[in-house]
Formats: structure tokens, sequence, C-alpha cells
């Protein structure tokens, strides 16, 4: 599965703590992220992924092109809901399109365990049937 990975700077240090807790699992994934996550990430865990802009750079609006060209599968996006930077992605147009394309994405820790674990039981391969094309 296509995994993207995004997210806002408060939340940028339990985005490496989730992705070195399920390496194991990841690694047999392929990741993409915005620069910063994907650097931080990368340095923790080894994993390879494709580094995009970084958020404030229009890296969200990468992935968002992707998600509407269904090339990405899951979307873990740690947002902070309390602090508003201008510079952060745009949340609303990445979980619209998600929604869109049914792409499932968490915004959050303990939905993105939930997740992790649905992928790790092949529970997340309901898109080939749906749509097998992809």
């Amino acid at each position: 599965m296509n995994i993207a990975l995004i997210a806002h700077d408060s939340k940028k240090e339990l985005m490496v703590q989730f992705c070195i807790a399920y390496c194991g699992i990841l690694s047999r994934h392929n990741l993409c992220a915005t620069a910063t996550t994907g650097r931080l990430v990368s340095e923790a865990t080894g994993l390879n992924i494709v580094k995009f802009l970084s958020g404030g750079h229009g890296g969200d609006q990468q992935i968002a092109s992707r998600i509407a060209c269904n090339e990405i599968d899951l979307l873990l996006f740690f947002r902070d809901p309390i602090k508003i930077n201008p510079g952060e992605p745009d949340e609303a147009g990445l979980l619209r399109l998600c929604d869109v394309h049914n792409i499932p994405v968490a915004t959050n820790i303990a939905t993105a365990e939930a997740l992790i674990h649905a992928l790790d039981r092949g529970d997340l391969d309901w898109r080939d049937i749906v749509n097998p094309t992809r």
C-alpha cells in the first residue's frame, strides 16, 4: 500500500515515535511524506520515504494530488487541533479528498494505531476489490 505521512510541527515527534513503534509494518509499504516529517522519520527509523516539499511550500498539495489520482491508499495526518499555524498543511482540503476517494485517514494517534493494526491484519485490502484497476 501507498501510505502518506503528514504532521503539524507540534506533532512531528509523535509521528516519529509512532513510526519507530510500527517500523516493521511500515517497512512493508511504500511511504511518502512532506519534507521535514519525512526526513525526521527516515533518520529515526531508516525507512525509505519519498519526500515532497514542506507543507508550507506545497508538499501537502503534492500529496493531495496523489490522493486525487488514487495513488495514496492511507493517510496518517497528525494534526494539532488547538494551535492554528498559517504555514501548516490545508486540513480541510486533504480530508475532503480522502472522503471523496474513500481513503482511510487518521488524524490522531488512536486512529493511526487502529488503522496500522488493520493494515497488518490485511483488513485494508478492500480497495483492491472495489477498484481492481489500482
